[in-house]
């Protein structure tokens, strides 16, 4: 039995490789969502805002949930300004109570979610012992914490359809730690940790139809990581969001799974998997990734 198991393993494995080489070749037909209902978590700016123009300009209506009021209400003007169907929600995403009233509000007065877009996140920008501990436990709740609370709420209705989309906005910082970002990364990969866990447990219960995004962006210049520096820039810049933007839908279109921004970024995760962690951080400090935070500023608008 072992012996007929590890050959159908094998099989699978191949494949799946070239499988991914001919889909790379010949990217599949991008899918419609056209009517489908997308809630955006963090849609009152940044990539968040962008998305769910993007989203609507394909026809989809849009739910955009922030705890800026204002934000997530220009973001809304300009979805309708293009002609596109928005709902707005003020919700603060770090309280589970929050989560549950406001996803309970939108079944009633919009409808079932179909694409979840977990994207509100947080950065202190502080080394471990400089950062307070509420700031800490801040950063879980939003980063992390939320997605659970939003996957409950939305998740079983799609897994009962055997339709719907969950797409993650994650991080290179759920792969990587770096000084001054000990809290984000934890985050992150905790945020990683959950989507590949209820990617699979989508699976086990057979809902073929429900697909599963997680995006792995590098810093992107919304404001976010506002007085990062690294050193050589020019060989990994900053991401400009209308880039990013364009990766995500590419990649939620096509039912792609994993997404890394930019494409060097497979690299340096396939290279840590088998590098000693001595020459993975040489090639960090060449970076600059240990001081890059030092100059940290963030984004003061709330």
């Amino acid at each position: 039995m072992a012996v007929l198991d590890a050959l159908w393993m094998n099989f699978l494995m191949v494949y799946y490789l070239v499988r991914s080489w001919v889909l790379w070749i010949i990217p599949p037909r991008k899918k419609s969502v056209a009517d489908e209902t997308v809630l955006i978590t963090g849609a009152g700016s940044g990539i968040g805002r962008l998305m769910a123009v993007e989203f609507a300009k394909r026809g989809a209506l849009v739910v955009l949930w922030d705890i800026n009021k204002s934000g997530n209400e220009a973001t809304a003007r300009l979805v309708r300004e293009m002609g596109g169907r928005a709902h707005t929600y003020v919700c603060d995403i770090s309280k589970k109570e929050d989560v549950y009233e406001a996803a309970a509000k939108v079944k009633e007065e919009v409808g079932e979610v179909t694409i979840l877009i977990n994207n509100a996140g947080i950065v202190s920008g502080t080394k471990l012992l400089d950062t307070p501990d509420a700031k800490i436990i801040k950063t879980m709740e939003v980063n992390s914490m939320a997605h659970a609370w939003t996957l409950k709420s939305f998740l079983p209705d799609m897994l009962k359809n055997d339709h719907g989309h969950i797409v993650t906005i994650a991080s290179i910082a759920g792969y990587f730690g770096a000084p001054g970002m000990a809290d984000y990364c934890m985050s992150k990969f905790a945020a990683v940790g959950l989507h590949e866990s209820v990617e699979r447990e989508a699976i086990v219960v057979g809902a073929e139809n429900v697909n599963f995004t997680i995006v792995n962006p590098y810093l992107i210049n919304t404001g976010m990581f506002k007085g990062v520096k690294v050193k050589h820039p020019e060989l990994l810049p900053g991401l400009k969001p209308e880039y990013v933007v364009e990766k995500i839908m590419q990649a939620v279109l096509t039912n792609q799974r994993v997404l890394m921004v930019p494409r060097t970024l497979y690299i340096m995760v396939w290279l840590k998997s088998f590098l000693p962690v001595g020459a993975i951080q040489a090639c960090e400090e060449f970076f600059g990734a240990f001081t890059a935070l030092d100059s940290f500023i963030g984004r003061k608008d709330g």
